[in-house]
């Protein structure tokens, strides 16, 4: 190609939106597949939330997750407009992990250069914890993309002061904290950014616009927490709320060690090899950049600084809670990337790419981790809908567990045999499961044929049932036949 064709090639290229092409890439990627896995437990949990009323909606951040609460809110809005399928479920997360994508090229692109924020955006894209995070019906994709919004919003009221951009960061913060109340351990960074700011100037913080010193802004000690404002009168009810429910809410974590820290990287990116990668050339990238690093190691580190820490104290720690600092990484890596030619940049994008395939793959299989641990609720509640009929009943066992066995086979069937020892749904509970008959062998009393789901493979599925609930099934029914599907074990009863 001629040196003039060259030119005008590279004047096209130009003319495109920095933010397109990551967006669009991210779209193709999490797109692909994106109804092949069930949904696991924590979306079924989404699906239960998000199609109860509001009120019982109050009801339920009330007694066990205000803390997601806004964000089953904005589902039930969005189920009420296009249904509960698997698709429509994940949908929001897909658009949400899109435009984080785009967001960041524009970060990077504001606070390096162009092919930096490019660079950055499509090695965000190909990633693994990408694709996992934004086909999940969870808020994290959203987490993720109002990180990277009030980051940008940030540089931009810095570098131009206004209250029109202060107030767009005010509304940016609010909502990151009302969606993930971990989220916001990133004021951190930007507490570190807006100090350096107003004591050094844009400049010293590495956020200068265009490459120019840009001038201080005196008022910051008091602009910056004044925009802050809003944020703690929407999420500190919440925060208060949601530290309360702790106990029940989190009971299933450890405290924090320090290996965990190692293991961080192939948590968020959802692969080890790719999360080693990326942390090996976001280094290098925070070494080429100097004091422009500042916003994005900080918007790395200290969140996860911060969570360790609560977490050594209190059982805090899980590894995706802090999938909002990868973009931040990713930009680190892109500085690093766009350092070399163009094509070794992005070779090094599909490298990333083609390692994380395994990974890729195993995610649109399952969403359960372990991976080689499915749960089929979908198979389960096929078995169970080509035997059903009239009169028949449900029970499961157990029945409150975060499996969430009752959901899956009622998401899956539709219109499930009448689940014969529930006394309180969970809606009317407030709860994520329903209560049971105190007097199993009362409640059970006349049912013929009972359906019997139980968790995990069992040969003898009746002998795996504990307490007053496995007496009466096994004094008053005998085993007809039995179904092994991956993680669950479906059982015909009939009486005897």
């Amino acid at each position: 190609m001629s040196e003039k064709r060259q030119g005008v090639a590279g004047v096209r290229w130009s003319r495109v939106p920095v933010w397109l092409p990551p967006a669009l890439l991210t779209l193709a990627v999490t797109l692909t597949g994106l109804g092949s896995a069930q949904l696991w437990r924590d979306e079924l949990a989404t699906w239960s939330a998000a199609t109860r009323s509001p009120d019982d909606l109050v009801r339920l951040a009330g007694t066990i997750d205000a803390a997601t609460g806004p964000y089953y809110l904005l589902m039930h809005v969005w189920l009420a407009v296009v249904g509960d399928s698997t698709v429509a479920l994940r949908v929001p997360a897909v658009v949400a992990m899109a435009v984080a994508a785009g967001l960041l090229a524009v970060l990077g692109a504001w606070l390096v250069d162009r092919r930096t924020g490019l660079v950055a955006g499509l090695l965000f894209a190909v990633l693994p914890g990408t694709s996992r995070y934004g086909q999940e019906a969870r808020p994290y994709a959203l987490a993720t993309m109002l990180a990277v919004l009030a980051t940008l919003l940030l540089v931009a009221a810095l570098r131009r002061p206004g209250w029109a951009r202060w107030a767009g960061y005010a509304a940016a913060v609010a909502a990151l904290g009302l969606i993930h109340l971990i989220a916001l351990t990133l004021l951190a960074a930007h507490a570190l950014v807006v100090l350096v700011a107003w004591r050094r100037g844009p400049a010293g913080a590495g956020i200068a616009p265009d490459g120019s010193a840009g001038g201080r802004d005196r008022q910051l000690w008091w602009r910056w927490p004044v925009t802050l404002v809003p944020a703690v009168l929407l999420v500190g009810p919440l925060l208060l709320k949601a530290r309360a429910q702790r106990s029940a809410q989190l009971n299933w974590v450890d405290l924090a060690r320090p290996d965990d820290l190692s293991a961080l990287p192939g948590g968020v990116a959802q692969s080890s090899v790719v999360g080693g990668l990326l942390v090996g050339v976001a280094v290098l990238g925070a070494a080429r950049l100097g004091r422009r690093a500042l916003l994005p190691v900080s918007a790395v580190l200290l969140p996860v600084l911060l969570l360790f820490a609560a977490g050594a104290v209190v059982p805090l720690w899980v590894p995706r809670y802090l999938v909002f600092v990868v973009p931040f990484a990713c930009l680190l890596a892109g500085a690093a990337l766009a350092a070399v030619a163009t094509p070794a940049a992005l070779a090094v994008v599909v490298l990333a790419g083609l390692l994380g395939l395994p990974d890729q793959a195993a995610l649109r299989r399952t969403h359960e981790w372990p991976r080689n641990a499915p749960v089929d609720y979908a198979g389960a509640a096929r078995v169970i809908a080509d035997g059903q009929r009239p009169g028949d009943a449900v029970v499961y066992s157990p029945r409150r567990s975060w499996l969430f066995l009752d959901l899956g086979i009622e998401y899956h069937l539709g219109d499930p045999p009448r689940d014969v020892l529930v006394t309180e749904d969970e809606a009317r509970r407030g709860d994520l499961w329903a209560a049971e008959c105190p007097l199993p062998a009362q409640c059970l009393a006349g049912t013929r044929r009972v359906w019997l789901v139980v968790a995990g493979r069992h040969a003898e599925p009746l002998a795996a049932v504990s307490g007053a609930k496995g007496d009466a099934l096994r004094s008053d029914f005998t085993v007809a036949q039995v179904w092994q599907r991956p993680g669950l074990t479906v059982a015909l009863l009939t009486s005897r």
